[in-house]
Order: C-alpha cells, then sequence, then structure tokens
C-alpha cells in the first residue's frame, strides 16, 4: 500500500479543498493510506462531516502553519513544527513515499530542500510539471518552472538528466526520453551564452537529446522532456495559463453575443465539452520537486478539491513507480558521463590556448 503524507491545512482555502480532494481521491484509489497533517481538532470536524474511509487515514498533528505570503526563511526557521515540514518529515522518516503541499512555494521548496537535501551530483532542486500534448498518449514533462531563476549551464544538464530519468522511471516502456533545450529558434548557434554551453554538454552526453525546441513546439510530441531555466519557463507557463483562460472567455463570450450564437453553442456543446475537459487546467495540477531525495508535489495554493486530488494522483504514480530509486541511479551514470564531457572540453580549451601564438 502507497502511503502519501499530505499537508492538510497549505493552500488559499486549506481543509475545505484539502480534506475533500483527499476523499475523492481515495475513493478513486483503493491501495492507499493517507497521513493528514494539521491541526487535529479542525482535521477530526473536517473528517466528521465526511462520508470517509477512516480505516485509510491519520491524522497527524502539527501545531503551526505557514502563511501563503510568509518569507521560506522565517517559516524555516520559525514553523518547525508546521503541516507542512511534519508531512515532510514522514517521507525523510520513511513512514510517507509522497508528501503533497498546496501552501506557500518558496517555504515549501526551501524546507523541503532543508529536510531531505538533493540528489548526490544535483546542486539544485527544480521545479518540473507534465504539460498536455496534441498526442492524446503522450505528455511532456517541462523543467524547471520558477525554483531557479538564474542557471548556469551545468545546471541545465543537470535539469536535462533528472527530468530524463523520471520520464525514464515512470513510462520505461517508451525507451529513452527525448530531450530538449527550449531556446529561440532551433539552431544551435542562437541563443545566449548559457544555452550554447549547455547545448554542447547534451549534445556530448549520453542523453536522448534531439536539440534546441520553441516554445510553439512544446505541445506537439516533438520531445518528452523540456529544460529551461526558472525564469524562462515560469514565464512560459503562466502565459499558457492565461492564454487558456483568455480563449475560454472569449469562446463564452462569442457564443453568448446573440440568439444564432447562442443556437450555435448548443450544436458546438458536446465539442466544446470534450475540449474544456482535455484541456482542465486541473487534470494537470501537481508540480514535482525534482532533484530531491524524496517524493514532494506542489499543489497549486489556489485550486479546488479536483485539482487538489489530481495532485495526489501525480504523488501516487510516482511512489508507485518507485521513481526516486530509479531517478537516483540513472543520475549517478549520467552525471558521471557529463563529467567526462566537461574534462574533455576544458582539455581541448587548454591545447587550443597553448597553441595559438
Amino acid at each position: 500500500m502507497i502511503t502519501l503524507a499530505v499537508d492538510a491545512m497549505g493552500g488559499d482555502a486549506s481543509l475545505t479543498v484539502t480534506v475533500p480532494g483527499a476523499i475523492a481521491f481515495l475513493k478513486k484509489q483503493p491501495n492507499v493510506h493517507l497521513m493528514m497533517v494539521g491541526d487535529e481538532a479542525a482535521l477530526q470536524q473536517a473528517l466528521k462531516s465526511t462520508n470517509t474511509p477512516m480505516a485509510r487515514i491519520s491524522i497527524i498533528p502539527a501545531t503551526q502553519v505557514v502563511g501563503m505570503d510568509e518569507a521560506p526563511q522565517l517559516a524555516l526557521k520559525n514553523k518547525k513544527d508546521s503541516s507542512m515540514r511534519v508531512a515532510i518529515n514522514q517521507v525523510k522518516e520513511g513512514c510517507a513515499q509522497a508528501a503533497v503541499s498546496a501552501g506557500n512555494t518558496g517555504a515549501l521548496m526551501a524546507t523541503a530542500r532543508f529536510v531531505l537535501k538533493t540528489i548526490p551530483g544535483i546542486e539544485r532542486p527544480a521545479i518540473a510539471k507534465f504539460m498536455p500534448s496534441s498526442n492524446p498518449d503522450h505528455m511532456t514533462l517541462m523543467l524547471d518552472l520558477g525554483a531557479n531563476v538564474d542557471c548556469s549551464a551545468e545546471q541545465l544538464a543537470q535539469f536535462a538528466v533528472i527530468g530524463s530519468e523520471l520520464v525514464q522511471a515512470m513510462h520505461p516502456e517508451k525507451g529513452q526520453p527525448r530531450v530538449g533545450l527550449l531556446n529561440v529558434g532551433t539552431e544551435d548557434i542562437k541563443g545566449t551564452e548559457t544555452i550554447k554551453q549547455t547545448f554542447k554538454l547534451l549534445t556530448n552526453s549520453k542523453l536522448n537529446f534531439i536539440g534546441n525546441i520553441e516554445g510553439n513546439g512544446v505541445f506537439n510530441d516533438e520531445v518528452d522532456v523540456v529544460v529551461a531555466d526558472g525564469f524562462v519557463g515560469n514565464i512560459m507557463l503562466k502565459t499558457i495559463e492565461g492564454a487558456v483562460k483568455f480563449m475560454s472567455g472569449e469562446i463564452k463570450q462569442e457564443f453568448s453575443r446573440n440568439v444564432f450564437n447562442k443556437m450555435a453553442a448548443v450544436a458546438a456543446l458536446p465539442a466544446l465539452k470534450g475540449m474544456k475537459a482535455k484541456l482542465d487546467p486541473r487534470k494537470f495540477n501537481g508540480a514535482i520537486f525534482l532533484g530531491l531525495r524524496g517524493v514532494v508535489i506542489k499543489s497549486h495554493g489556489g485550486t479546488d478539491e479536483i485539482g487538489f486530488m489530481y495532485a495526489l494522483e501525480e504523488a501516487y504514480y510516482e511512489a508507485k513507480s518507485a521513481s526516486l530509486a530509479k531517478i537516483e541511479h540513472g543520475v549517478a551514470a549520467q552525471l558521471a558521463a557529463l563529467e567526462e564531457v566537461r574534462e574533455q572540453e576544458a582539455l581541448d580549451s587548454g591545447a587550443s590556448h597553448i597553441s595559438t601564438p
């Protein structure tokens, strides 16, 4: 049975979202036990008012809550008994295979990194998320989505490694994942110096690196992993979310403009429902803090119970696939290969410098 630790107090609406989301998840997944972490009395009251399978729920008390606007370092220092930290502690202690929180992103990342540490050889964890694709049977993993706004070429290469290993661990039947580097063009001469250096590292690595990819190719099933720094990745993610919301509003407005459009909307209703279901952002809720020695999933703070349920599902599938153990094993080999590439480039650079008159 898979055990997940849930920060029940995190998020904009805390218990009014996390509890019904957890119950909906338990009804879908029978082989799961949830450790609901938070205010014991409040949790008991919230669970009492529902038809809850209590045999598969444990309440873990925590006396503090990290605010959504609280400074990460202050939360790390002053909130050692917060529901967020206690949930992550369950993963460290081996009581749970993954932790899920809708709380403060910065505080969650700082706490998770402090408690769990990073995989050997990985300098920084990244925020990763599976994105929809034009192929209904395919999802594209994109990282980093905001944890590291300024990265070196080596760190971007590390993101490529941990992203590739995650996809490989969760979908071994699909072979070696295709890795693309997000850039302003597909040519290897384009991009910043850091991107150009990353391109060289990945080209000579043992990854299945297909080259640069532009933003409009992310959803076209061209790659399995898209690598970017957190600055670019976060802007792209927020732009996508805003574009989907804008288009949904425009479609709704057009169909309600006049009686003829309303009649057309009735005829188009099945197609519109299908499109809405496919692009429902709640289905893609649940970002992965990748590179840690433990599975931590970040739910959107403003999601509803359906979105939180999907975040729990993301944690469940990662825990079920034993992705962490597979990632750690694969990362060691891939990083060793990258180190050889860097050493060879240093030798070539030195030889070139010596031979220059």
